[in-house]
Parts: structure tokens; C-alpha cells; sequence
């Protein structure tokens, strides 16, 4: 239940923005907090993907930008605070946050879908595509990996032939991104069986709210995380769990939708 609040003020005559995040949640017991640093990189991020022309990253891009965090919120947290889920979860919210404010973009599957798994002998790590938000003049992209994700996954035959594991099906989630005017992109449902007794652990977002939609556009699905066991038992996880996997047990990701844009 933290919340990220932005209230964002254009000055178009002194051509600057300032992003106040005062009333945002202060740091959580929880690794959800976002150092400082990462706050700033995704706030870039966002009005860097508004600039038409490429120019170079440089010190200059951040001068016409005023962010203003409090200390001790999740978006500066303070020592011990953990920040591990801020760099990978906690900026994808910064960025649909600062998206939805802006009115130009509704909310992308908004998680990386962080998915490890290992024991004595092998260790994975890999995240995993959803759906793209939806925008003024176009729909969502289906099963891609957006924002901060931005990585690739190890082709089905590579993870085969390296972990004793078989990939079941890597499908896309039909109807999972959400309906509107231009529809939001769906997810993927990804299964993965394993053949050797390992641990697995899975961080991730959306699976309690979805990705909003704007303008009467519809809100994504949201994702889903399960294990069937090899007796055919199906077991519930939450968004952030682990598990002990045992030979033939299944474990099922179905990845958040986009959000929709504008009312069909």
C-alpha cells in the first residue's frame, strides 16, 4: 500500500519542470526503496523519451528538471533502509507514475518480473516480458520488455541444455492488456518445469493492483504467479515469494497487460 505521488508543474515560459514527491510514502521496512539516484535516472528517463532529436546523456538535461524528494521517503531512503527491489521494481512505477501525470502514456506491465532459480550446482537469473501501455494514436506492444527491464532472455533451447529444467510454454497472454480506444499490450504465460530439486524465487510487481489505463481506457491484467506441483496441487505465491522446487513441479509466470488509452 506505499504510494508514489507526483505532482508535476510545467513553467513553459522559464522552460522548466518540477516534480514534487513530497507526499510519497516514507522508506518501508520492505527492499522496495529507490536510492536517490535511481529516482533521478528514471525521472531523466521518462523526458529524455520526449526529446525528438538525440543528443548525448550530460549534466545539462537535468537542469531545466527540479525533483523534489523528501529524506526518508522510499524514493531517499536512509541507512539501513534496503533498496535491492528499488533499482528493478520500484523505478518502473516512478517511470508509469511520471507517464500517467504527464497524460501521454498509460501504465507498461510496470515489473521486471525477476525470476531466479539454483542449488549446489546451477544458478538463473532472468526477467521476463509483459505488455506495453497504450498511447494517444497507438496500442500497447504485446510481450515486450519495457523501461528499465530493457533485456533480452536466453532462447528456449540455450536453458535447456544448460539447466536441467524444460520450458513447458512461453505464450502471449491473450486478452491480458486492457481494452480502449487503443488497447494495451498483453503479457506472456510462461511455464517452466523443473527436473532436479531446486530453489526458486520470484520478485515482482502488479500482482495485487493492475497497470492503469487513462482517459476511460481500462486497466491491464494483473500478473500471477503459481506452482503445480507434480501431483497436479496448485499453490497460490505472492508477488515477492520463494519456493523449494521438486522434480516435475511447474512453475507458472503470467505477466501484468498494459494499460488501454482512451475510452472505446
Amino acid at each position: 500500500d506505499s504510494v508514489i505521488c507526483i505532482k508535476l508543474i510545467i513553467d513553459k515560459i522559464r522552460r522548466k519542470a518540477i516534480i514534487d514527491l513530497n507526499a510519497t510514502t516514507p522508506q518501508v521496512p520492505t527492499n522496495f526503496n529507490a536510492p536517490l539516484a535511481v529516482c533521478k535516472a528514471a525521472v531523466l528517463y521518462v523526458f529524455r523519451t520526449l526529446v525528438q532529436t538525440s543528443i548525448p546523456l550530460n549534466d545539462g538535461c537535468l537542469r531545466p528538471i527540479d525533483i523534489r524528494v523528501p529524506k526518508g521517503s522510499m524514493l531517499d531512503p536512509e541507512y539501513p533502509a534496503a533498496v535491492v527491489a528499488g533499482n528493478v521494481e520500484t523505478s518502473q512505477y516512478i517511470v508509469d507514475t511520471l507517464f500517467g501525470a504527464l497524460g501521454i502514456l498509460a501504465a507498461s506491465q510496470g515489473t521486471m518480473n525477476n525470476f531466479t532459480f539454483g542449488n549446489h550446482q546451477y544458478q538463473y537469473y532472468e526477467t521476463v516480458c509483459g505488455g506495453a501501455g497504450a498511447g494517444k494514436y497507438f496500442h500497447g506492444t504485446d510481450a515486450v520488455h519495457t523501461h528499465m527491464t530493457n533485456s533480452r532472455i536466453t532462447d528456449p533451447e540455450i536453458l535447456e541444455l544448460r539447466y536441467p529444467i524444460i520450458l513447458e510454454e512461453f505464450s502471449i497472454r491473450e486478452n491480458s492488456g486492457g481494452p480502449g480506444k487503443y488497447n494495451g499490450g498483453n503479457g506472456v504465460t510462461r511455464k517452466i518445469r523443473f527436473l532436479d530439486k531446486m530453489s526458486a524465487s520470484i520478485l515482482s510487481s502488479h500482482r495485487t493492483y493492475p497497470p492503469f489505463g487513462l482517459y476511460g481506457g481500462r486497466s491491464g491484467m494483473k500478473g500471477n504467479n503459481l506452482v503445480l506441483r507434480e501431483n497436479g496441487t496448485l499453490i497460490q505465491l505472492c508477488g515477492n515469494d520463494s519456493i523449494t522446487m521438486y522434480p516435475n513441479d511447474t512453475f507458472i509466470i503470467e505477466t501484468p497487460g498494459g494499460g488501454a488509452f482512451g475510452e472505446k
